[in-house]
């Protein structure tokens, strides 16, 4: 089974074979407030962790999800600038759960009900350096491309080096 292996450090998620070999590295984004594992701090948490679920199996890249949920409506750059400020959900979403107890599992530091994802943003985002409200934002062509090559199980190490 392949895993995943986020860098908070170097921005980046590396797609591991089974043995540990590089399959695909892609640059991402994660939280603007660094690591963290508690309810509300808009963080990114840390350690290991699961795809819990694969959300968006087939709707048109730049669906914008509100809820996990297809809201029904495409991302546009003229939409983006109405709504400047907005961290927008598109295209795929892989929702995570932590496996540590106490840690990022349960109580007021658990991942999927912090609901934190990796997940597709608009085209002109900045990867290479933090800027999410917590979850891990990858490009659009990026997120489908993992989306296809990963299952739910899938371990998720999220690491500060």
């Amino acid at each position: 089974m392949a895993c995943i292996e986020i860098s908070l450090a170097q921005q980046t998620l590396k797609l591991l074979d089974d043995r540990g070999g590089l399959l695909r590295s892609y640059s991402i984004s994660t939280s603007r407030n660094g690591p963290g594992e508690k309810k509300d701090s808009f963080c990114t948490p840390r350690g290991r962790h699961i795809i819990r679920a694969k959300i968006g199996a087939g709707v048109a890249e730049n669906t914008i999800f509100i809820g996990r949920r297809p809201s029904g409506e495409i991302y546009t750059p003229e939409l983006g600038e109405r709504h400047p400020g907005r961290d927008w959900i598109l295209t795929r979403v892989l929702w995570l759960s932590g496996c540590e107890l106490g840690f990022n599992r349960l109580r007021n530091v658990d991942t999927m009900r912090r609901y934190i994802y990796i997940h597709g943003s608009p085209d002109n985002s900045q990867m290479g350096k933090p800027g999410s409200s917590g979850c891990i934002r990858m490009h659009n062509r990026d997120i489908i491309e993992l989306f296809d090559q990963v299952a739910p199980g899938t371990p998720v190490d999220i690491l500060e080096t």
